[in-house]
């Protein structure tokens, strides 16, 4: 708080100042320790414009033992409950640890199909809460003040040029030259299913929405196969550059450890592509490896700009990864719906769902609407199957009125 005060960085000292008097009240209050619990994370977060910062608290034995703090930029079109069903599933996926409890400020949309998946990785219940009251909900208050005051931290503090942090990228890494853009993979297979890759672009400083890119992965037969589908992926990316005459990354991320590295440099080698900087960040150590230099590891400090931006990178290409598999599984899921009315097969499945937009609007339809889409018998089969078993004995009635 001194320290930001004599930097004249006043609203920064300010928050440092109410963190001070909060952690002060709770332990006056010893809240921590009487108020039941356990082994929990607390999320909490502070959205500006396009950009986030997300705060976690580790709860352990009523403790608070460790916090982390992730940043994206270019949310344009920032959904809390969206991105924080987003944000678990990336934070979760490969978590050493699950706790017994997950507080977040706001509901999502798979809140129950996570619990159930966390539950088996923990092997015991899991449950993610809001917490609306009490010494709990004050915790979420914390951490989305922690959360404040990290965003204003990282994007309102004096940051560093585009040139100077491509410099730094170059130093810390032992590149031959400073990386203007950086193409960075991350595969995606929550739950074994809809195997997807994603690649997010960074070029001049900014993220580049425009070259993102998603894959499905083609090349598994049974089991997921992260090595396999990081193959599969760098080789699709790189072929088709290669066939079009782009021009090839400054730097290539991988978002994995020194498996998914080496699966990336044989796809690499695979097309006689050589000379390329390529590198990974292994997530639970936040260890950086470089592709020739596996042995010695880059150990960045937890505030260095180039650890922040390169986690920055990989942290978006998780995010677009894993919303794209709930794309996916999503549609797979209302397809499937349709799929078990008799006389209902995939085309007339996507001719209805294009149509009407959701499976919702289908419901909701008379006979006479699902008729200009489809034929007669179809559309009674839909508005008998959505009525439900109870009301079909007088559906032939409403049908013919239709």
């Amino acid at each position: 708080m001194e320290e930001a005060a004599g930097n004249e960085q006043y609203e920064i000292a300010a928050h440092y100042r109410d963190a001070i008097q909060t952690m002060e009240t709770l332990a006056e209050r010893q809240k921590m320790a009487v108020m039941g619990y356990d082994d929990i994370d607390i999320f909490g977060y502070h959205h500006e414009e396009n950009m986030v910062a997300v705060s976690i608290f580790h709860m352990r034995g009523g403790r608070v033992v460790d916090k982390r703090e992730l940043f994206w930029e270019d949310q344009d079109r920032f959904d809390a409950g969206e991105f924080f069903g987003s944000v678990l599933k990336q934070y979760y996926v490969d978590a050493p640890f699950i706790p017994v409890e997950i507080h977040v400020p706001t509901d999502f949309e798979d809140r129950g199909l996570l619990e159930e998946w966390l539950s088996g990785r923990r092997g015991r219940k899991v449950e993610i809460r809001t917490p609306q009251r009490g010494g709990k909900r004050e915790m979420i208050e914390l951490v989305h003040r922690n959360a404040r005051l990290s965003f204003m931290q990282r994007f309102r503090s004096a940051g560093l040029s585009p040139a100077t942090i491509s410099r730094e990228v170059e130093e810390a890494l032992d590149l031959e030259k400073p990386p203007r853009r950086v193409e960075c993979f991350d595969i995606s297979n929550l739950q074994g299913s809809d195997v997807v890759a994603s690649m997010v672009a960074w070029e001049d400083g900014h993220m580049k929405k425009s070259d993102y890119r998603r894959f499905i992965i083609r090349s598994l037969s049974g089991l997921p196969d992260d090595f396999q589908s990081m193959r599969e992926v760098v080789t699709r990316r790189y072929k088709r550059i290669q066939e079009e005459g782009l021009t090839m990354p400054d730097l290539i991320l991988i978002d994995g450890g020194i498996g998914q590295l080496h699966a990336a440099q044989s796809a690499l080698d695979d097309l006689n592509i050589v000379d390329q900087a390529l590198a990974s960040i292994a997530k639970k150590e936040e260890i950086i490896y470089v592709a020739g230099r596996e042995d010695d590891p880059v150990v960045l400090d937890r505030r260095s700009p180039v650890l922040r931006l390169i986690q920055q990178i990989r942290d978006e290409s998780h995010r677009f990864a894993i919303n794209f598999h709930r794309e996916r599984r999503g549609r797979r899921t209302l397809t499937s719906e349709l799929a078990e009315i008799e006389g209902i097969g995939l085309k007339t499945t996507q001719k209805l769902l294009t149509h009407f937009g959701s499976v919702a609007k289908i419901r909701e339809a008379s006979v006479q609407d699902l008729q200009g889409i489809v034929t007669r018998p179809q559309a009674e089969a839909v508005w008998r199957h959505f009525q439900g078993p109870g009301i079909r004995g007088q559906g032939s009635d409403k049908i013919s009125e239709s």
